[in-house]
């Protein structure tokens, strides 16, 4: 096993790594910025390293001065989390050429689904469904009104190096695209440096569901079930749970198949999630893209398989067997996680401010994986994300039930917070009933 890991990132996933490794007897190491240095994370760490001002490109997405930690306090291998250097291909190449372990899947792999026309391809070749749309990028804009008109409105408009919901538009009609062609390259090229579009089948009624995947250290991947994340604002989530309420015995059996195929496709090793769209109405899905990381919504599938995610990374990334039977998976019960944001609860805008009450839900089936504790101060530099809580039991009825007491009980002052939005939702009798979509939160506004 690994004994001294590094964690390339901050809040709340960064103490949740931190947790795992202490757990495991592996000395944690943080790195921080100027603003992060008050938050339990730092605190929580064995040894902490400031890296460098605010702003992400001077300190979390600083290679150098992350690498130059790992060095200064001997880490033997790097976790970077989710978002800033988790998908940088480059990053798990040289942190491999330092002689370092990366905790992930390999640079080849990263590349390969990190541009979206490329992953899509790939999975087309192994067989895995992919919704109609474009084999190259749309050149240009009568390149898109071209591929547009092939395909059929409404379309899907995307950066084909983005990812985590950004970087997308839709357009119903060839005046839309015009316009959605252009502000989605623009911003491609601003927030990737690729301006690259993608234009695909838009689905106006479609649920969201995705599959995490494991590749072992041995060549296997298995598919540890799927994660419903319909519940989103702006195409990202908010609120993830397991199993989906839309799935069948029978359609999961081919989404875990499809998606271990995907896996297969690229010799993915470590954890992974594929994400598709699914067609409530026929059972058709199609393959949205691969997330070559650890997913924000982990915790319902750790509770539902009875593993820990995290702790199975780091025994691929050892070249250990993992702590279950591949051979012999078993789920149990139900598990819903909802993220809490420092955002207006109704127009999703970011809130940041200084926490001046912070007080945790506890109880059966209570779990929260927070970033931040009374005192902190939340900063406009970073993702909202202030918690996610996670509520679990023997039945999706049992969950809801008690979420609603958890949601109750969570206790935040000072910056602004969306706790009243799940109160609205757990009330909603869309999402009570499971047969929800992906609009379900613009229905609600």
């Amino acid at each position: 096993m690994i004994e001294s890991l590094l964690v390339a990132n901050r809040g709340e996933i960064a103490r949740r790594i931190i947790r795992t490794a202490k757990r495991l007897g592996i000395r944690a190491i943080a790195v921080y910025s100027e603003a992060d240095a008050d938050l339990p994370f730092v605190a929580e760490a064995d040894e902490a390293v400031l890296i460098g001002p605010p702003a992400p490109a001077q300190s979390y997405r600083n290679t150098e001065a992350i690498l130059a930690a790992a060095t200064s306090t001997g880490a033997q291998a790097i976790h970077p989390g989710y978002g800033f250097l988790s998908e940088n291909a480059e990053f798990a190449r040289t942190v491999e050429a330092r002689g370092l372990i990366w905790v992930g899947p390999g640079a080849d792999a990263i590349t390969a689904m990190g541009d979206k026309i490329n992953a899509r391809n790939l999975m087309a070749a192994a067989g895995v469904p992919v919704a109609p749309g474009t084999t190259d990028p749309a050149a240009d804009l009568d390149a898109a009104v071209t591929a547009a008109a092939e395909i059929g409105y409404p379309v899907m408009v995307k950066a084909a190096a983005g990812g985590g919901g950004m970087g997308m538009g839709v357009a119903v009609d060839e005046a839309a695209l015009r316009t959605e062609y252009d502000k989605v390259r623009a911003f491609a090229e601003r927030m990737f440096g690729d301006g690259s579009v993608l234009i695909e089948r838009f689905f106006p009624r479609v649920r969201h569901v995705e599959v995490q995947i494991l590749g072992l250290a041995d060549g296997r991947v298995v598919a540890l079930g799927e994660r419903e994340c319909s519940v989103q604002r702006r195409n990202q989530k908010l609120v993830e749970e397991s199993p989906s309420p839309a799935v069948s015995p029978e359609l999961r059996s081919r989404l875990l198949a499809a998606a271990v195929r995907a896996g297969e496709a690229v010799g993915y090793r470590n954890a992974g999630t594929v994400e598709c769209l699914l067609d409530p109405a026929t059972g058709e899905f199609f393959f949205l893209e691969m997330n070559t990381r650890l997913q924000v919504e982990h915790p319902v599938t750790e509770y539902v398989y009875g593993i820990d995610l995290v702790e199975e990374q780091l025994r691929v990334a050892s070249g250990l067997a993992p702590t279950f039977d591949p051979d012999a998976l078993t789920s149990r019960g139900h598990a819903i996680e909802m993220r809490v944001n420092a955002e207006d609860p109704k127009r999703f805008l970011p809130g940041p401010g200084v926490i001046r009450t912070w007080v945790e839900p506890t109880g059966d089936g209570v779990r929260v994986d927070s970033g931040y504790t009374e005192g902190n101060t939340v900063t406009p530099f970073y993702d909202s994300l202030l918690a996610k809580l996670i509520i679990t039991g023997a039945t999706r009825a049992e969950v809801l039930e008690r979420a609603k007491v958890a949601v109750a009980a969570f206790q935040i002052a000072g910056p602004k917070n969306n706790l009243p939005f799940f109160t609205e939702l757990l009330d909603n009798e869309e999402f009570r009933s499971g047969a929800y979509d992906t609009a379900i939160v613009s229905r609600m506004r």
